[in-house]
């Protein structure tokens, strides 16, 4: 009977949704505060519904299934117990299956689909399809998030995402046509600087890239970015408070990140005002820190996102784990392991903490929602491990942006533990210096030592394991001019290799 109620009242949700028109005003009214514990139950309701539907007509998916002797989930009161669905993701479903057999009746649709594919940073790029109504969604999402963040005065967006057949650049083309200006030139510094002045001042230009292209064109154009109106929209990567500042010293107005996956989704969860102070108070404030994270390190990406479209649960290491609860995709994505570090949070719970640690909840910026909180780490595979210390990309770009030196001289970097002749383990981060820094201008052993402490300071683990170590040639920092050494095949249209 709990099932049957279940599927009755998503099936009621879904198309309630499809009834009403989608416009900003019914929207507006998903992000209500004082609903999450509705939200949370029609999160459930809606990836049970999708869950079942997917047993049902996915052919990849039935299979899956049966390899895991699984049938259905139990029940605690009416809400189905979500976490006993066995996980799915990319080595044991995505790669095992074809795409036809991954979508819904085991066919790709033969028009209103785009195909597109990940960056292929991880190692073979995937094929990945969307189908109309999906894409329609998630349009209407994206541009109700940037009015949101940006405003409602009209918009010249630059979209400097890679273009071709990757994810993300080819999407944010087709949902952000509607609300702007839109030139889509992809990470072209040269053809971006045209265009500004081209165009002049008289636009709220608004750019959106990958974090290491976009300080980049900051760095090394000629562009006047103080007297122009220019924000940028972060992807595909986390960026330290350290690099936000340094942005926004050099005239950038705002600046937010989007989290997503193209596994997934574009947009699942993105920044506001509101997370922006909150990442700002944990970094001015090592109680909050201990209080509200659970993993030590640099500090986590912390955004908003809505249960009601994405069920976001955490594997037992902490990993995140997505159910899209959206109806009409024609590739389900049931339980997904991105196999991004992460933890979930109540806005309430948070203001608590801030009660017990006597903090004034007036430093943070008045939320607009209630929404749960979702602090991001990053991705669990960008992780080394040096003597029971985990070191991650967002460690060693915060280190960078700690000293300035650094900040203003560094394009890309990598980590790589290996062992030396006798066996000892080393740990190896290479530094790419820009194309205009000169590795004869500044003293390398002074800036190796400088990074070492710096690294100690955001990383914990780190700094216990520097106690034990007897010999300092087991931490070793490389600086390489630009495009050479492990830096000589990079390709700035994809997202940067960390771990070498």
């Amino acid at each position: 009977m709990k099932h049957f109620l279940i599927l009755f009242y998503a099936w009621l949700l879904q198309n309630l949704t499809k009834l009403i028109m989608i416009s900003e005003i019914t929207i507006c009214l998903r992000f209500l505060k004082g609903f999450n514990n509705l939200r949370n139950f029609n999160a459930s309701a809606k990836a049970y519904s999708e869950f079942v539907k997917a047993k049902r007509n996915v052919p990849a998916y039935i299979e899956f299934l049966i390899s895991k002797n699984f049938s259905k989930p139990t029940f605690k009161g009416f809400i189905p117990n979500m976490n006993e669905i066995p996980e799915t993701n990319k080595e044991n479903y995505v790669k095992i299956f074809s795409m036809n057999q991954r979508c819904v009746n085991g066919k790709t649709p033969t028009k209103g689909v785009v195909i597109d594919e990940s960056s292929g940073s991880s190692g073979t790029a995937t094929n990945w399809a969307r189908g109309l109504k999906e894409r329609k969604m998630n349009a209407k999402m994206i541009q109700f998030g940037l009015k949101n963040l940006i405003g409602n005065e009209p918009l010249f967006i630059i979209n400097a995402f890679a273009l071709g057949p990757w994810a993300t650049g080819v999407n944010i083309t087709m949902s952000c046509v509607g609300i702007s200006k839109l030139k889509s030139i992809g990470p072209d510094k040269i053809k971006i600087e045209n265009t500004i002045k081209a165009f002049g001042r008289d636009h709220k230009y608004v750019i959106l890239g990958y974090p290491p292209f976009l300080k980049m064109l900051v760095d090394h154009s000629e562009i006047d970015w103080k007297s122009h109106d220019v924000s940028f929209i972060f992807g595909g990567e986390s960026m330290s408070e350290g690099m936000r500042t340094y942005l926004t010293t050099k005239g950038i107005k705002k600046i937010y990140s989007s989290f997503g996956a193209s596994d997934i989704e574009l947009n699942i969860s993105a920044e506001n005002d509101f997370t922006i102070s909150l990442r700002k108070l944990l970094n001015e404030n090592e109680a909050l820190c201990n209080k509200i994270l659970k993993y030590s390190g640099a500090l986590p990406m912390v955004f908003q996102y809505n249960p009601a479209d994405f069920l976001i649960e955490t594997s037992e290491n902490g990993e995140l784990i997505i159910t899209v609860c959206r109806p009409d995709y024609i590739v389900p994505k049931i339980r997904y392991n991105i196999h991004d570090k992460g933890q979930i949070m109540q806005k309430k719970e948070v203001f608590k903490i801030l009660k017990d640690l006597k903090l004034d909840k007036n430093l943070l910026v008045e939320s607009k929602t209630d929404l749960p909180i979702l602090f991001h780490y990053g991705r669990a595979d960008m992780t080394v491990s040096f003597f029971g210390s985990n070191i991650n990309q967002a460690d060693v770009q915060e280190t960078i942006y700690n000293l300035p030196q650094l900040a203003e001289a560094i394009n890309s970097f990598c980590i790589t533990t290996n062992e030396d002749l006798e066996g000892n383990k080393q740990l190896k981060i290479s530094l790419e210096l820009n194309q205009f820094a000169n590795l004869t201008s500044f003293d390398s052993d002074v800036l190796s030592t400088d990074f070492i402490n710096e690294l100690a300071k955001v990383n914990q683990d780190f700094r216990e394991v520097q106690k034990m170590l007897t010999n300092k040639n087991q931490i070793i920092i490389c600086f390489f001019e630009f495009g050479k050494g492990p830096f000589e095949n990079n390709d700035i249209r994809i997202k940067a290799k960390y771990i070498c």
